[in-house]
């Protein structure tokens, strides 16, 4: 796990090495454990280091293969690397590191671009043929690996995050209109390839990106999971389907133990979490170390969950570490977390993970995470009421009423008119995902949609942002694609059973106690943020009112003094979803600003 950087050139100049260097130091944080930098000619590549599998030198990066005449840089692990290094070893190759970078940069060399069908993993890579000149940009199939890019004439940038390109300088800062949009109502959801900055894209999941040195580009998805019914498992039982997922599961955790430093889990005590541990426990993993965070409670509502992840704890024997956070931690951490995200993020809990990361990293490198199993197993109130719409209906009308934070025609009292977009771009955007083929049904949509944007835009990039903010590879065992796979050909009826992760649950029943399966549905509390008083309140105030804002005016001022006064008075106005206005407003611009945009 890591962070790189590079420029390719296409205009005849060198690229911009000292550039390239700043992009990749920008990102220190992510790859604590080493530095390189490789220039030549039209290329510059820059890598920051975090050693997880081969701690030494030969595993460093910018990896160089003067045989193959190749250069790589690469973010992630590749969980298969072992069985891939074997089988290329029998077609001739000879390594001469241990880690799975090199595994990557060979595997390219044999396969060419169909070697990410070869790939079990998370990852995001660069990587430069010598002879031909051309750049090779991907990225996993889940999106668990972020690549940015700025294009420019006669230069493309890339990096694992967006600070990274800031560093590099010379970057359009406009806000881009659509994605505004998106973000004000597709529950600040900003679908690949847009940001919030006009001049900066993101490569969108499962997707190859080929750059010839004359400038030429192109790209194409390697990989989608088809929401469809599989006729091979037309007679399965739910019996079956349970068995299915319960294998895959296991096959799923055990990938993520590769690595030459310990493995950790992040336990919640929900469901998802905790089946990670059991499966771990139940694949012959004894002293597993496991840690939890938990708040100061406010207005009565509890800031932890500890007495779930303690029933866990004790069940599986683990190593485990209650994270405790004073409420007077929280308002500088949160300016810290924001600092740390690549977009803007409004869930509570990207504090609550950049909390945790920094308890954890003090211990430990890795930890597999429990996220994405909401969205891949039907854990969400929106997608029962997608089971019985009528027929011939794609179900867009009620997943908007459910996930949209507002309407469109809200759009003219809260956006300012330079920053205003006459279209519904993101009714549009999510009608024409559920208008492509590839899904049975309306609740198919919504979880295909989920899985693929929303799981990779919202929660998935959260935790990549926080844990690697401290050096903490976070591994998602729910998103092993083979799983994803599977849950997606199963019949949603079976997802939404049990009150939502019907499978799920039923898996969870054969390894957990009871009581951490029928407990409430939570999620990461945070309420001194949630409910936005006192010093938090102050720091969105301060923020909206500030000159800066005042001179951007992406909102309108009536709309602002309105949601501040109101929450100056204790009440709050709340999306569908039940996400504050004012924070997601105060947000984005916090975000800009911490960013100094």
């Amino acid at each position: 796990m890591c962070g790189f950087s590079g420029e390719l050139r296409t205009d005849g100049l060198p690229a911009d090495g000292a550039a390239v260097a700043r992009m990749a130091e920008a990102m220190q944080r992510r790859g604590p454990d080493g530095a390189g930098l490789y220039a030549q000619g039209p290329i510059a590549l820059g890598h920051r280091r975090l050693k997880i599998i081969d701690l030494s030198d030969r595993a460093a990066q910018p990896m160089v293969d003067p045989e193959l005449g190749m250069a790589l840089v690469f973010n992630g692990c590749i969980y298969n690397y072992p069985e891939l290094r074997r089988e290329l070893s029998q077609h001739g190759y000879r390594f001469f590191s241990n880690g799975d970078s090199e595994v990557l940069l060979k595997a390219y060399h044999h396969w060419g671009e169909s070697f990410v069908h070869h790939l079990h993993g998370m990852f995001a890579f660069a990587l430069w043929e010598r002879d031909s000149g051309r750049l090779v940009l991907g990225r996993d199939r889940l999106g668990i690996k972020p690549l940015y890019l700025a294009e420019t004439p006669g230069r493309l940038r890339v990096a694992s995050t967006l600070q990274g390109l800031l560093a590099g300088g010379a970057v359009d800062t406009a806000i881009d209109p659509v994605a505004l949009h998106h973000y004000l109502t597709f529950h600040a959801v900003v679908p690949a390839p847009r940001t919030i900055l006009a001049g900066v894209r993101k490569l969108p999941p499962a997707t190859l990106l080929i750059v010839e040195p004359d400038g030429r580009q192109r790209s194409h998805a390697y990989w989608e999971p088809r929401f469809v019914r599989d006729p091979d498992r037309a007679e399965w039982s739910a019996r079956d389907w349970e068995d299915a997922t319960h294998e895959a599961l296991r096959t799923a955790v055990k990938r993520r133990l590769v690595a030459d430093v310990p493995v950790g889990v992040l336990l919640s005590g929900g469901l998802d979490s905790s089946l990670v541990v059991g499966l771990l426990a139940e694949a012959g993993q004894h002293g597993l170390a496991t840690f939890s965070v938990g708040f100061e409670s406010v207005g009565g509502e509890e800031g932890d969950e500890f007495k779930y992840s303690d029933v866990i704890a004790r069940e599986f024997g683990t190593e485990h570490r209650q994270i405790r956070v004073p409420t007077e931690r929280m308002l500088p951490a949160l300016a810290d977390a924001i600092g740390a995200m690549s977009e803007p993020m409004v869930s509570h809990d990207a504090v609550g993970f950049y909390l945790l990361s920094e308890e954890v990293a003090k211990t430990i490198k890795v930890v597999q995470s429990g996220q994405g199993a909401d969205e891949v197993f039907g854990g969400y109130h929106w997608y029962p009421p997608l089971l019985s719409v009528p027929d011939g209906d794609v179900g867009l009308d009620t997943y908007a009423q459910a996930f949209f934070d507002r309407p469109h025609a809200e759009m003219n009292a809260v956006v300012a008119p330079d920053h205003l977009l006459a279209a519904d771009a993101s009714r549009e955007y999510v009608a024409a995902h559920f208008a492509r083929a590839g899904a049975d049904s309306p609740a198919d949509r919504a979880l295909r949609l989920d899985t693929s944007v929303m799981l990779v835009d919202d929660p998935v990039k959260r935790v990549d942002n926080m844990t690697m903010a401290w050096g903490l590879e976070a591994r998602v065992p729910f998103l092993d694609h083979e799983l994803v796979e599977l849950a997606a050909s199963a019949p949603p009826e079976l997802h939404l059973a049990d009150g939502g992760k019907g499978i799920l649950k039923a898996v969870g029943r054969r390894v957990l106690p009871n009581e951490v399966i029928d407990r409430p549905k939570g999620y990461f509390p945070v309420p001194a943020l949630k409910y936005l008083q006192g010093p938090y309140l102050d720091m969105v105030r301060d923020a909206l009112t500030s000159p800066a804002a005042k001179q951007r005016g992406l909102f309108r001022v009536d709309y602002v003094d309105r949601l501040l006064d109101k929450a100056a008075q204790g009440d709050a106005e709340l999306t569908p979803l039940r996400g504050n206005k004012l924070w997601q407003l105060g947000l984005l611009e916090l975000w800009l600003q911490a960013h100094d945009l």
